[in-house]
């Protein structure tokens, strides 16, 4: 299946550490080479990068891991494709437009029966089973919130409730944000770290590479990384449950919601 990446400050914050282990796992120590993307969210604006071939071997995520882009939330992805082509239509992450906002999104799993799922306000533009649920999942939120929330815990809510409908069609991991939450769904595997301060070392287990946090923050900074699985093999990752939602809002949790 596939992966996910994810990033959480309550600064802008580059995610080069971070990145540069999980491109390994895109046709290196893992077998996802079927295309990888990733998406930035910086100072109200919005940034992305997809590429439909193996992140390993690939010249833009080498820049990527060389551009320290400061951002307060990530979502990436690498692919290993089971519904649809490898190609760049296919590729993670999706993008639309809701409430005069930028919402990213990507998955890891594969549904059953997922085109039973009506549409409504969104629909595809390639031909994933992920992109499908994320259509469904925008569609349903913007027809039961025709103007936006004034809070989050609506929108958790009922994203909650969607995704533990996905849940049982399948195997459902998502990461979803709109440039000021990130929302994260484990349905079989998903786990996230919080680094604060003290901070320490931290290594990598897919690449040669160790960085003292310490030189490269303040003592306010708070940065939450959520991966498919563990990026570094020195450090202590919280597993997250199955069927269980979390918010993050400025590299925090801000919400749970329990199957």
């Amino acid at each position: 299946m596939c992966e996910l990446l994810g990033m959480s400050a309550n600064v802008p914050t580059d995610i080069c550490f971070s990145f540069s282990g999980f491109l390994h796992r895109g046709g290196g120590t893992g077998p996802h080479r079927d295309g990888w993307g990733i998406a930035f969210y910086e100072q109200g604006g919005y940034r992305e990068f997809r590429d439909p071939h193996p992140s390993v071997d690939s010249p833009i995520a080498r820049l990527i891991c060389d551009y320290p882009i400061k951002s307060n939330v990530v979502i990436s992805h690498i692919r290993q494709a089971n519904v649809g082509g490898v190609r760049l239509a296919n590729t993670h992450p999706f993008t639309r437009e809701m409430w005069g906002r930028p919402w990213c999104y990507a998955h890891n799993g594969q549904l059953e029966g997922w085109q039973t799922l009506p549409l409504d306000v969104y629909t595809p533009v390639g031909s994933t089973d992920s992109e499908h649920a994320f259509c469904w999942i925008l569609s349903e939120l913007r027809c039961a919130f025709p103007t936006p929330p004034a809070s989050f815990e609506p929108v958790a809510a009922l994203l909650h409730t969607l995704c533990e409908r996905l849940r049982g069609l399948g195997v459902f991991n998502l990461l979803l944000s709109d440039g000021e939450s990130l929302y994260s769904y484990c349905s079989t595997k998903l786990a996230h770290i919080t680094r604060r301060a003290p901070f320490g070392e931290a290594e990598l287990s897919d690449a040669e590479m160790t960085v003292n946090f310490s030189e490269h923050t303040t003592a306010d900074d708070v940065v939450s990384v959520i991966a498919t699985a563990p990026l570094t093999h020195n450090e202590v990752w919280t597993t997250m449950l199955p069927g269980e939602l979390l918010v993050w809002r400025e590299g925090s949790i801000k919400a749970r919601y329990a199957p």
